[in-house]
């Protein structure tokens, strides 16, 4: 394998982001995702929000890079409210620092060769250094990939669910929470 890291996120990556957000969401969500949302999504538009999100916030987004190729990216930082709410509003004792992985993306081709644990890893320890103390993120229930990978790492469901609309149909999505020290348990 080629050399592998993790580093902070550019302006200039931001199309890179784009294309594999739109690549692995038209792959890995298929059968979760109406085929007009798939076929809706838009490079340049996200483009011009992940430019945005990596110049002004509100979230740290890393890049995964495998050589010369970037393979993947994350974003992180500390929950909205809203994210780390109970079903009837509540706030846990800890919502201050409570951080939201609120994108994990690798592109398939790149998978399973340790890019979304070094992600994790690093944007843990970040968020760590900032004050925060637990982590939590939004799975759809049928992505057993992404809800095996964040098992691996002692995050389990903390029973909110919630339901989008995703163009008509629902996507029904379940929070994880975890520590934010990563230890990876292999298969």
């Amino acid at each position: 394998m080629a050399e592998a890291g993790v580093r902070m996120a550019e302006p200039g990556d931001a199309a890179e982001i784009a294309r594999i957000q739109v690549t692995t969401w038209q792959s890995a969500y298929s059968e979760m995702l109406p085929p007009a949302v798939l076929a809706g999504l838009d490079n340049s538009i996200a483009e011009q929000e992940w430019r945005g999100t990596i110049t002004d916030g509100p979230a740290t987004v890393l890049v995964a890079e495998e050589g010369r190729w970037t393979v993947g990216f994350c974003a992180a930082g500390i929950a909205p409210e809203s994210e780390v709410a109970s079903a009837d509003g509540a706030l846990p004792e800890d919502a201050a620092t409570t951080a939201l992985i609120s994108a994990l993306l690798v592109e398939p081709r790149w998978g399973r060769r340790g890019h979304g644990g070094r992600l994790l890893a690093t944007i843990g320890r970040r968020l760590a250094e900032q004050g925060a103390t637990r982590g939590i993120t939004w799975a759809p229930e049928a992505d057993s990939a992404s809800l095996s990978f964040f098992r691996s790492v002692d995050w389990s469901p903390d029973g909110t669910v919630r339901t989008l609309d995703a163009g008509g149909s629902p996507l029904r999505e379940m929070r994880l929470t975890g520590p934010l020290d990563f230890e990876f348990k292999h298969d």
